[in-house]
């Protein structure tokens, strides 16, 4: 048993030292290029409207707000100021989703974003969106890349394709520190003993984003209010209980196997699923031993066969918004698909290590 797990063991790292690193070389190059263009095109709406200040720079050679949704797919968060007029309603009659609504007492005019406002003195994430779409359509024509870079028509989203190669979503947000929204306020599970409280402090002290984008858990069947609510994120709190132990190289494998062999027709996976199951496997292996890098095999096995099952069962919940189902609108014979694919991998990789070579 031992010599078969440190088979596994030193085939996962050879991996991870080949595939994952030369697909972590890759994209890093990539988002180098395309956050080029997305400065200068960002550069060219502050021009025009000073509010959307750009907020994607470079810290510690990494970028702020920059999520690498698959290889040649990115999302940009741009973050907006001066949220303070309005009261954060998250009362989960909208799953996934908030709205913002003026505080008593506060004058319309009081705010920066004052004609985005409804009647109903809500911030609409829909007219916000509309507007930067606007500016974003202006500033393409407009930049130094203008000839490499063109708007996605055909979509409410804000997307850039540039050299006919990358797709880029740019997002306009706000960043929520210091507050929990009561749709998540069930986290952490106390039975579970994950993660300390020190780091559920950390975690909670983080926040979360407000996104300005449609909630796919809506499509189709939006009331204006629930077209104006906010989506919300928490890539930044994900993040931070993501580090420790094997837990990153553990999403790494996922990803990179995910690219290369779970790429399918209709998209029923991305990396956000592979980042979900790594959390839910936190909480099956709440000790920290059980993330030593001797564990990796483990750990991984457990979590193609949770991935398994959950596509089986044609249901992800979000780690922190169980109500919200991340499979939701995907094509049942997508998922069908998927799941034969991950369970075609993970025998391969349970039963021969040496295939990893091949994968």
């Amino acid at each position: 048993m031992m010599a078969a797990q440190s088979k596994l063991l030193y085939q996962l790292n050879k991996y991870v030292q080949e595939k994952c690193q030369s697909r972590k070389s890759a994209i890093a190059k990539t988002i180098r290029e395309v956050c080029k263009v997305v400065q200068d095109v960002l550069k060219e709406v502050e021009v025009q409207e000073p509010r959307f200040i750009s907020s994607l720079c470079e810290v510690d050679g990494r970028f702020d707000g920059l999520e690498v949704l698959a290889p040649t797919e990115f999302e940009v968060v741009l973050y907006l100021n001066q949220m303070g007029v309005f009261n954060f309603v998250d009362d989960g009659t909208i799953p996934g989703c908030a709205v913002l609504k003026l505080s008593d007492g506060r004058k319309r005019s009081m705010s920066l974003w004052v004609e985005f406002i409804t009647a109903s003195g809500y911030l609409s994430a829909r007219k916000i969106r509309s507007r930067f779409q606007t500016l974003v359509a202006q500033a393409c024509d407009k930049c130094s890349y203008r000839d490499i870079v063109k708007m996605i028509p055909d979509t409410s989203e804000v997307k850039l394709r540039i050299r006919e190669r990358y797709v880029v979503q740019i997002t306009t947000a706000f960043k929520c520190q210091g507050i929990w929204p009561r749709s998540a306020s069930h986290w952490p599970m106390p039975q579970i003993g994950w993660p300390g409280p020190n780091l559920v402090a950390e975690v909670k002290a983080e926040g979360f984003d407000l996104l300005s984008k449609e909630c796919y858990a809506l499509q189709g069947k939006q009331s204006s209010m629930e077209s104006d609510a906010w989506v919300l994120c928490f890539n930044q709190a994900e993040d931070k209980l993501l580090l420790g132990g094997c837990r990153r190289r553990c999403l790494s494998i996922l990803k990179t196997l995910r690219d290369r062999h779970l790429e399918l027709p209709g998209n029923p996976l991305n990396s956000y699923h592979m980042k979900t199951m790594v959390l839910y496997e936190c909480e099956k292996h709440p000790r920290e031993i059980d993330w030593d890098e001797t564990c990796l095999g483990d750990r991984l096995n457990g979590i193609l066969l949770q991935l398994i099952s959950c596509l089986q069962c044609r249901k992800c919940p979000h780690y922190f918004l169980p109500n919200v189902d991340l499979f939701h609108g995907k094509a049942p014979s997508a998922l069908e698909n998927a799941a034969k694919q991950t369970w075609r991998l993970a025998r391969e990789i349970l039963t021969n290590p040496k295939s990893l070579e091949k994968l």
